[in-house]
């Protein structure tokens, strides 16, 4: 651990920030910068995401902030590990390579903000205490959770016609494999969908890896952004959970 101040009673008033970032000037930076505020407290700072995963877990912080690109853990898995644990934190994702795939990729995981590194102090401050009132912030537009479904499903079907053929899209994928990736594309955690489609834990595991490697991406949410920008999959089911 970096630095935490658990120690201290938190003003229930404040917004209780973590920073996870591996670069130590830029997360000090942030750190200083929102400490001037009246009604934010930082909470702590890690370097990793596994620290940062673990400090979430323990401090439940009302917001983290969380580079994209860490060692190890990446932020936007973090971010998925948050919503399927069903931990009370908004995350806010921030990136050195700002562009509309990653944002894509970002709300998809579940995170409530995201912005490049290159924002102005007092538009992250505006930002955090949109997110801090159940908003959701991409850049600097503001939506509420509807606002920000509609706005992926707009960007992925733009995306989607480079990729349109006549006919049914070829997919590389099996039924089975199909099936994952729907439930995949809904949120649901493995063992959710092993209990939907009455197969073992393992057996998702295995389909999942199998679908990562046939799409040649890293994890769930690329397979998820790959999926949906090819019009095999669409957000459709994930309307019930709003």
């Amino acid at each position: 651990m970096l630095k935490s101040t658990e120690g201290k009673k938190i003003t229930m008033s404040k917004i209780s920030l973590l920073i996870v970032d591996d670069h130590p000037l830029f997360r000090q930076g942030v750190a200083d910068s929102l400490a001037l505020e009246a009604d934010m407290l930082v909470v702590g700072q890690a370097a990793n995401g596994e620290e940062g995963l673990e400090m979430i877990q323990r401090l439940k912080p009302q917001i983290a902030i969380l580079d994209v690109n860490l060692p190890g853990m990446n932020g936007q898995q973090i971010t998925h590990l948050i919503v399927q644990e069903k931990l009370p934190t908004r995350v806010m994702l921030l990136t050195g390579y700002d562009d509309v795939e990653q944002a894509i990729h970002a709300a998809l995981a579940g995170a409530a903000g995201y912005c490049a590194k290159d924002i102005s102090p007092q538009m992250l401050v505006k930002m955090i205490r949109e997110v801090a009132l159940g908003k959701f912030v991409i850049g600097t537009r503001v939506f509420t959770q509807r606002e920000l479904h509609t706005w992926v499903e707009s960007q992925i079907e733009g995306s989607r016609r480079s990729y349109s053929e006549p006919g049914s899209p070829f997919h590389p994928l099996s039924d089975r494999e199909m099936e994952v990736l729907s439930c995949v594309v809904r949120g649901m955690s493995n063992k959710e969908i092993a209990g939907l489609l009455g197969i073992s834990h393992q057996t998702v595991k295995n389909h999942v890896t199998s679908i990562l490697r046939k799409f040649n991406v890293e994890d769930r949410t690329q397979a998820v952004v790959y999926a949906l920008k090819r019009g095999w999959v669409t957000l459709k089911d994930t309307s019930k959970q709003e």
